[in-house]
């Protein structure tokens, strides 16, 4: 029986969505400006890297000629160099909004049409019921933030008068999230956790996607540094996604990284946490190789969107685009007959844009694996049918969204 490898390389976007101009992201394109942002050198001008983005191994998947299908162009240097060694295509999301839980839902097959609640760009930005209820069922002497703000940032900013008073940094973005910063020794790593378990009840009435836990430790004297315990609180998906249909029919699930907090831990199997891109991709091969026939493993490579996108760090993140091309031989080696690999994104988070949100885009859709055809997908209507093709691949019954391309 197969097995699946379901990798999703957070905010690689290859281009604006058909609507990005309603969420203020036409242009945008992630891996395009990227890629020729180093070709023509910025990244050497700050001293971090020179010459073009080299991705040999994603480009003889079809990577590039997604992004020609997303956009109409090759990014620079990413066209094959001989014949395609895999399926692709380029997908559009339905979901409302350009946000990590919708991405990875519809991704799943449960595309969520109604709109997030978000929290207005004003000072204070959250409701003062809200924030009167959190402080008052936290045992809390205040909040600190209340505002719009780039994690380290804030943190670097109130992180001295957090650990003085104890009042947590509460703050906010683009995206429906509300996120609560503390010292992990100062203030207490679970007692951070179970003030966002009050807080997820909280924002549930105003429709916010996730409440998101950010421990940091260090202190005023020297520099305050978010750890690898942020734990991210999410609603439930509003349907049947490809996970709970592993889970009526048997069949094994390994999630790794974030799946487990994106899903609310619903139907996500064994979860394997892991800081970092490389310590992630190392426990998806490792689960990999122990998957019994039937089963997934689904892994989110995170460090993509909060260690370059959203800090707009073209060369950094340049280097991560290279550093998992240079591991592709490795994934292509640990799939056996009837094995799939399958790689995409869910959403954009395009370094060169404006602001330091997310972008609403195109994502890739790159198909691998021992025996199976290379050749186009085409343009795919829906994250959705990437589920929907997972399922037929593992032989499982229809899922309630999307088309599958076998």
């Amino acid at each position: 029986m197969p097995r699946a490898l379901l990798v999703v390389l957070d905010s690689v976007g290859i281009g604006g969505a058909p609507d990005a101009a309603r969420y203020g992201d036409a242009g945008a394109d992630t891996l395009g400006h990227i890629a020729e942002t180093c070709a023509r050198g910025a990244g050497d001008r700050v001293g971090l890297r020179a010459g073009s983005l080299t991705l040999p191994h994603l480009a003889a998947l079809g990577i590039g000629l997604a992004c020609e299908g997303a956009t109409g162009r090759v990014p620079p240097g990413l066209r094959p160099r001989g014949p395609v060694e895999g399926a692709w295509g380029h997908a559009i999301e339905n979901a409302a909004g350009k946000d990590t839980p919708s991405g990875h839902w519809e991704i799943a097959g449960v595309p969520v049409p109604e709109p997030w609640g978000h929290f207005p760009d004003a000072r204070p930005a959250f409701p003062p019921d809200l924030t009167e209820a959190l402080i008052r069922e936290g045992g809390l002497p205040g909040i600190l933030g209340d505002r719009h703000a780039a994690g380290t940032a804030i943190i670097e900013a109130l992180g001295a008068e957090h650990v003085r008073t104890g009042k947590p940094i509460c703050y906010t973005s683009a995206d429906s999230v509300f996120q609560i910063a503390a010292h992990e020794e100062a203030f207490g790593k679970e007692r951070l956790y179970e003030l966002c378990l009050t807080a997820r009840r909280l924002c549930d009435p105003y429709r916010v996607a996730r409440v998101i836990a950010r421990p940091f430790l260090g202190s005023p004297e020297t520099v305050f540094r978010r750890t690898a315990n942020r734990r991210d609180f999410a609603v439930t998906p509003p349907g049947t996604t490809l996970l709970d249909r592993l889970g009526q029919e048997g069949r094994a699930t390994v999630s790794v990284g974030k799946i487990g907090d994106i899903f609310a831990h619903r139907a996500t199997g064994r979860e394997i946490k892991a800081a970092g891109n490389a310590a992630c991709l190392d426990a998806a091969l490792g689960a990999l190789a122990d998957l019994p026939d039937g089963g997934l493993v689904f892994v989110n490579l995170v460090d993509f969107d909060t260690e370059h996108g959203h800090r707009r760090d073209v060369p950094g993140y340049a280097a991560e685009l290279e550093a998992f091309d240079a591991r592709v031989p490795e994934i292509r080696a640990a799939l056996r007959a009837g094995d799939l690999c399958l790689v995409t994104a869910d959403h954009g988070n395009d370094p060169t844009w404006h602001g330091t949100e997310h972008t609403r885009e195109q994502v890739p859709v790159l198909a691998f694996g021992p025996g199976l055809v290379p050749g186009p997908l085409g343009r795919r209507e829906s994250f959705a049918d990437i589920g929907a093709s997972v399922a037929a691949h593992l032989g499982l019954p229809p899922l309630e969204a999307g088309r599958s391309w076998w």
